[in-house]
């Protein structure tokens, strides 16, 4: 089910954090009337389970199924799992009252003082969050809670308007207002935090690692094809994968994703067009089917004869893994994944530096996107 979400123009900060904690102070009613009427308290909720997740071809995300399961104060687990989530609501609606945030790091150490509600680990308390996004249909971010990583940096000609923790508004363009790092993602990318306003570029190249980013910037890329440069930074922060939807979906900019030549750069990709089983609940949100994979492909390592290493047993596994995965179904991707299992080679980005440091944006990347059409 995809987050609700308020209209920015019309209504004010307050307004939207108050519509976005309302169902967690409705779950807390239903709750509370259930004891008042002797009845055991017990909530409904999505089964967040691989057998109701299924991924939409049409849609080309992963998607929670109707399966419905049951949390009860019955047995004494689900009594603890209970007690920790209205702990839980009572510290988002905290935070919100004294205009807070917190880590999830952070969350899982506050909650040392709710005695038998305390979680036993990090992993325990990051599934209940995701829990109660699926029970209110709203994110995290909209709890005020985040990861310990901020987001992605972005490069380029992309001028937006930023409200900052004090409430000021101040507008910056992504390549003119900021310093050799790009600009730096919030945690929260909603448009009441962040308003795109306009932009030059007529792309977006989305990169997994920062080396990469800055020989590009270096070189003037971006001025010189009009690209946006978005880091990825590994496997991309949701504050990331939700920013390039709004750019794909507001500015109508394409998205193509640039990374090593492995299996789990692959996945990188996968993520960022298709999301994940794990936030299956918000792929919608998440997700942009329509971002384009341009390499480092196995391919590529064979015609441009790059620097490679040997696949691990580990990288053979996740290749054998990603032949069944629908996120990579298509003859092309089936094609490239199984000449990398035979070849048994993987490549870096950097590997393109083998022809100097100007290759990548002289050669390499304007012969892919020539042929991807995008230049």
């Amino acid at each position: 089910m995809a987050p609700k979400r308020a209209a920015p123009s019309t209504k004010s900060e307050d307004a939207i954090a108050a519509e976005a904690l309302r169902p967690t102070l409705d779950l807390a009613r239903d709750v509370y009337r259930q004891l008042a009427d002797g009845e055991i308290p017990r909530m409904r909720l999505p089964l967040r389970t691989k057998q109701n997740i299924s991924f939409q071809m049409r849609d080309g995300v992963w998607r929670l199924g109707r399966q419905m399961g049951t949390r009860s104060a019955r047995k004494k687990d689900g009594a603890l799992m209970l007690l920790r989530t209205f702990y839980l609501v009572d510290f988002i609606n905290e935070m919100a009252r004294e205009r807070k945030t917190s880590t999830l790091r952070e969350l899982y150490y506050i909650s040392e003082g709710w005695e038998e509600g305390k979680f036993h680990s990090e992993d325990e308390s990051n599934l209940l969050v995701e829990d109660l996004e699926v029970l209110c249909e709203r994110l995290r971010e909209d709890f005020r809670l985040h990861p310990e990583e901020n987001g992605a940096s972005v490069i380029g000609d992309l001028t937006l308007r930023e409200r900052n923790r004090k409430g000021q508004v101040k507008k910056i363009n992504c390549r003119d207002d900021v310093g050799d790092g790009g600009y730096a993602l919030p945690f929260n990318v909603e448009k009441e935090k962040i308003e795109l306003l306009s932009t030059g570029a007529k792309f977006i190249v989305a990169v997994e690692c920062g080396g990469m980013v800055d020989r590009l910037a270096e070189n003037g890329f971006d001025e010189e094809h009009d690209a946006l440069l978005v880091h990825l930074k590994g496997q991309p922060a949701r504050s990331t994968r939700r920013f390039l939807k709004r750019l794909n979906a507001e500015l109508k900019l394409p998205v193509i994703v640039f990374t090593d030549g492995d299996p789990w750069s692959f996945r990188i990709f996968a993520s960022v067009a298709y999301g994940a089983i794990k936030t299956a609940h918000i792929s919608q949100y998440l997700a942009t089917p329509s971002a384009e994979f341009l390499g480092v492909t196995p391919s590529d390592i064979e015609n441009y004869k790059l620097p490679s290493d040997q696949l691990s047993d580990q990288d053979i596994r996740a290749l054998q893994a990603e032949l069944t995965d629908p996120r990579f179904k298509t003859a092309e991707w089936r094609s490239e994944i199984e000449l990398m299992l035979k070849n048994g080679k993987k490549a870096e980005q950097q590997s393109l530096a083998k022809y100097g440091l100007n290759y990548v944006t002289e050669t390499y990347l304007p012969e892919k996107l020539g042929e991807m059409n995008v230049i």
